[in-house]
């Protein structure tokens, strides 16, 4: 079945839906997110209904597309047999979990604010993602008089249960790297940048909501959503990832996660060096260092900016995993996951949060139009032209 042929009237077709298939520049990308629904439009009932959303909501289907992709590349099959919860998965060695997928969205009717407020950014997106997965524990618990929670259903009883959340509240909500999650989960405050405490992360309890009432942060720090055995994330499985994969002519920008022993740095090395460094490498190749110690170790990120077909992405990178210690049925520790996804542990007994995450995982990316307009945009907020 063609996500693209239209099944609704236009007025009722998605922005974004509408724009990518009127514009002869996508032709590539299609038929990448077409594949990405191989098997997802097989159930019973179901596709139609899907096709449906897809082309008048969007983006809680792209994320659906992305995740059943993903389950293939995580050599997982899907039982499209059963319709809820989204994903009734069996991994390597017959290991068995569901996946409830949501994302954080805005409204239809949604005004963006003309004046931009960091705090309030962070705040807003945080309250989110604590609603959403909040929201989808209910259905699994039961809520309001639900005859068939997914906890009543067999095929997830005694199994793990994962929710997979992207953030699509806002119009800049993809750029904020993994920091929203990390404190909605394990109640982490964002790292220092500059400074003597460059680095270093305190910890957040709660947050207040417009009215007034706390919200408790680090929902993994304790019991209370023990039904929960991990959360997916990610803020690049999105119709961006299928422009990258189609290889069609972008500009991208892009986060990556580093790490590496002082001892295996070679001594002078410039991309190693402590603070803020940027660097040209083509006319199309720009890269941002930021270094900071730790122990042993030197961390960090490394931005760049690149063309498409220099820059390099498999499905799996940008995919963060983050395991509940006071789950009732924890995930497979033993699990066997790809070297480029992010794993993210807390320890209960110092109270920090553990990242395994391999030097060079994907936590952001963006991409533009190949333009003088967009190329002079990133090289201005990124620090290398001064207006």
């Amino acid at each position: 079945m063609d996500l693209f042929e239209p099944r609704l009237p236009e007025t009722k077709l998605h922005d974004a839906f509408r724009l990518i298939r009127s514009d002869p520049g996508y032709g590539k990308v299609l038929p990448v997110i077409q594949n990405w629904a191989t098997g997802l439009l097989d159930r019973k009932g179901e596709s139609q209904k899907f096709i449906k959303e897809f082309q008048s909501t969007f983006n809680s289907s792209m994320w659906e597309l992305y995740l059943n992709r993903a389950m293939s590349d995580l050599e997982c099959n899907v039982d499209y047999s059963k319709s809820a919860p989204d994903f009734v998965v069996r991994g390597p060695g017959n290991y068995e979990f569901n996946i409830e997928a949501v994302i954080s969205d805005q409204p239809p009717t949604t005004v963006q604010q003309k004046s931009f407020s960091e705090q309030d950014f962070k705040v807003r997106g945080a309250l989110k993602l604590v609603g959403k997965i909040r929201d989808k524990l209910n259905l699994y618990r039961g809520f309001n008089g639900k005859k068939h929670p997914y906890s009543s259903l067999s095929h997830v009883r005694g199994r793990p249960f994962v929710i997979a959340v992207a953030p699509f509240d806002s119009n800049i909500s993809l750029l904020q790297n993994n920091e929203l999650i990390n404190l909605a989960l394990f109640g982490m405050a964002p790292p220092e940048l500059v400074g003597p405490y460059c680095g270093k992360q305190g910890k957040i309890g709660s947050l207040l909501t417009p009215s007034g009432s706390p919200v408790e942060m680090g929902i993994f720090t304790n019991d209370s959503f023990k039904e929960i055995s991990a959360v997916f994330f990610s803020t690049v499985g999105t119709f961006g990832k299928a422009v990258v994969e189609s290889q069609i002519e972008r500009l991208v920008r892009s986060t990556r996660y580093r790490m590496m022993d002082k001892d295996k740095v070679e001594p002078g090395s410039m991309l190693w060096q402590l603070g803020t460094h940027r660097f040209q490498f083509t006319n199309l190749t720009y890269l941002t260092t930021l270094r900071w110690e730790g122990g042993n170790q030197i961390g960090g990120a490394d931005r760049l900016i690149q063309h498409s077909s220099v820059h390099r992405e498999t499905h799996l990178d940008g995919l963060q995993v983050y395991f509940n210690p006071y789950a009732e049925i924890p995930f497979d520790r033993d699990f066997a996951w790809p070297q480029e996804v992010a794993l993210n542990y807390f320890d209960v007994e110092n109270g920090e949060h553990i990242q395994a995450h391999p030097d060079g995982a994907l936590v952001s990316r963006q991409v533009y139009d190949p333009s003088p307009y967009s190329l002079q945009f990133l090289l201005e907020s990124n620090g290398f032209l001064v207006r």
